[in-house]
């Protein structure tokens, strides 16, 4: 790597959004894209999530997400993280980590997180963003609801998440 380019990498301002995306939503995606409008980079840090029962294996998290993000133009990547996102956003040499707003309750909620994370890595900043607000009523755990009830999740999520959420037959 030339001094050039090597400047370019350090200087470039790169933003995690990090979350278990079980299922990724059309809200989450809105986040990313719109968030790749503000930084050069963003990594959407999917969690490998030891404390909570998904639905989706990490692998199929992540490929979800990169077949939603596919046609951003390189500008978003889908990592896997363990651990503080904090330590994440150390090593990925992130400026910035983006959280997905819905309401008075993830804002609440989001705030402590963000407050703490600022305790932990004072030069990460928390950036805040609504998703559209016809997209802000989906959240990961009501497309699953729906889905296992066999509603319609088609305006929630993208055509291969969608199809991912196929009802399957019961194992016997």
């Amino acid at each position: 790597m030339n001094s050039e380019s090597s400047l370019a990498a350090k200087n470039s301002r790169i933003a995690v959004y990090s979350g278990t995306f079980d299922p990724l939503t059309l809200g989450h995606e809105d986040v990313a894209r719109r968030a790749a409008l503000l930084f050069d980079e963003v990594i959407i840090a999917v969690a490998v999530a030891h404390h909570k029962k998904t639905r989706f294996s990490l692998r199929e998290r992540m490929d979800m997400a990169a077949e939603a993000m596919a046609s951003t133009g390189g500008h978003i990547r889908v990592l896997p993280f363990e651990g503080l996102i904090m330590d994440f956003c150390r090593q990925q040499g992130a400026r910035a980590v983006v959280r997905g707003v819905r309401n008075l309750t993830d804002f609440d909620y989001e705030a402590q997180m963000a407050a703490m994370n600022r305790k932990l890595n004072p030069a990460v900043e928390t950036v805040f963003l609504l998703p559209q607000a016809e997209l802000q009523c989906i959240s990961s755990t009501l497309v699953r609801e729906i889905s296992t009830l066999g509603g319609d999740v088609s305006q929630m999520v993208s055509p291969a998440v969608a199809q991912r959420l196929a009802p399957r037959p019961l194992q016997a």
